[in-house]
């Protein structure tokens, strides 16, 4: 489920695979929280990345 997240957050999954992980409605549920976190902590990362680079 993550290495689907990371696929689709970076562009790169395919069409089928896409289908294939949205097929489940249950998936769906888990696959929009994971997704959610992972933004989240990338937002963290790059609010923390530019404090540094500034100070």
């Amino acid at each position: 489920m993550i290495q689907s997240v990371l696929a689709a957050m970076f562009g790169v999954q395919s069409q089928d695979k896409r289908h294939q992980d949205f097929s489940n409605k249950h998936l769906f549920i888990s696959f929009t929280l994971i997704s959610i976190v992972f933004v989240f902590l990338l937002v963290l990362i790059l609010i923390w990345l530019v404090s540094v680079i500034i100070s």
